[in-house]
């Protein structure tokens, strides 16, 4: 059966070629009693647009680019809030009937060969994950004119973004120990490359000095081997500290390990706090309190703040709250 044209439709509609072409490619400047006799010939005959004619008209792929800046150990593609963000992105993306493409830079050839995709016209705008501060990708992204939106704050300031409120997220938890009653309360960081670790660092401190107590601090950098290590060295150091707050939950999983290891009581002797919420958050023993993260509906509402810069709408850059979900360890 042959394959209805642009012409037939037009000829069923009653209408003009170029009517049809512009109900068809999405303007708005045709009378809704027009789009209603085009769109019911389209739908009685079957009509399929062209999509590659379409596109050298609309100048349009109908295709966004999911971008992960990731150092080469995997920081981010590795963490268990990464599904949510690729699975959420996806059904926003197939509900808009646009297509993604996943791209990893890991090293400056990675990143240069993201560059000249996206400089190709390949796509028609990109969700950037970009955490370390110094990353040269959401610059270069931006320059090229394509809408960008990012997961997070970046040092290029004309990239909208969609963060997490983590300088909040961890006041939460800091106020949640001193209302336990604890005073020595300890924190164990990632990797401060990172805008979320700092931030993470910046609420703890912050929280901690407005009640004229002093930060005890410990370096890690997500990784629950990480967190068991850093839990030995707070131990070390401070052997009287009565909680610990980690900058997500895997180091948080690992403190406690170290914790159980050292013969502490939990929460008894100290109470652990974490960030994010992971799954596995709610299988520890005990289970771990946490700050939840809404990953997912991080990324829809990027995938929603990237469609409407793609259709000329504003750029405002949303800050997602943060709830904190109390169990055992606390």
């Amino acid at each position: 059966m042959k394959r209805p044209t642009l012409e037939v439709v037009a000829a069923r509609a009653g209408v003009s070629k170029s009517s049809v072409s512009r109900v068809i490619n999405g303007e708005t400047t045709v009378a809704p009693q027009i789009r209603d006799v085009v769109m019911r010939a389209v739908h009685e005959l079957g009509y399929v647009p062209n999509g590659a004619a379409r596109n050298l008209v609309t100048r349009r792929t109908d295709t966004l680019a999911l971008v992960v800046s990731d150092p080469p150990q995997g920081v981010v593609s590795d963490d268990p809030l990464f599904s949510a963000v690729v699975r959420a992105v996806s059904r926003e993306l197939e509900v808009a009937g646009k297509r993604l493409v996943l791209m990893l830079a890991e090293s400056d050839q990675s990143r240069t060969r993201v560059e000249q995709y996206v400089a190709g016209g390949h796509v028609d705008g990109v969700l950037l994950v970009a955490l370390h501060g110094t990353d040269p990708l959401p610059s270069a992204l931006a320059r090229q004119g394509l809408p960008v939106v990012s997961f997070n704050r970046t040092s290029a300031h004309d990239v909208p973004y969609v963060a997490l409120d983590n300088a909040g997220g961890a006041a939460l938890a800091v106020r949640h120990l001193l209302d336990r009653g604890r005073r020595r309360i300890s924190t164990i960081t990632g990797p401060l490359e990172l805008h979320e670790a700092r931030e993470r660092l910046d609420g703890y401190r912050r929280t901690l000095r407005d009640t004229g107590r002093r930060s005890i601090v410990a370096l890690g950098d997500f990784t629950r081997v990480s967190g068991a290590e850093a839990m030995r060295q707070l131990l070390d150091d401070d052997p009287d500290l009565d909680a610990v707050f980690a900058a997500n939950d895997l180091m948080a999983i690992g403190a406690l390990r170290t914790l159980r290891q050292a013969g502490r009581r939990v929460p008894e002797d100290v109470a652990v706090v974490g960030f994010d919420d992971i799954e596995a958050a709610s299988y520890t023993t005990p289970a771990l309190t946490s700050v939840r993260s809404p990953m997912a509906d991080q990324a829809t509402a990027a995938v929603h703040l990237l469609l409407g810069l793609i259709g000329g709408g504003p750029s405002n850059p949303v800050i997602m709250p943060n709830e904190l979900v109390v169990r055992e360890s606390t």
